[in-house]
């Protein structure tokens, strides 16, 4: 299997390319037609959730920039 790739894109929504399923809290898969490449939304304006509609331009500001978490516990 493919490395998946995870991208939080600064004012925007994390992107998602690679081998991927996203599933809801059922264990129901979502159908992204074959697409390798999909955006989640993380603002929360999107009429298309869980995945971006574009509606978080000039309506989210957050400057993505990558930090280490502190040791699991």
């Amino acid at each position: 299997m493919s490395k998946t790739k995870v991208t939080i894109v600064s004012n925007g929504p994390i992107r998602i390319e690679g081998e991927f399923e996203i599933s809801d809290m059922q264990g129901n898969t979502y159908n992204v037609g074959g697409r390798e490449l999909v955006s989640l939304c993380r603002c929360g304006l999107s009429k298309n959730k869980p995945f971006c509609d574009g509606a978080h331009k000039g309506n989210f500001v957050h400057e993505a920039k990558a930090f280490d978490l502190s040791p699991k516990k």
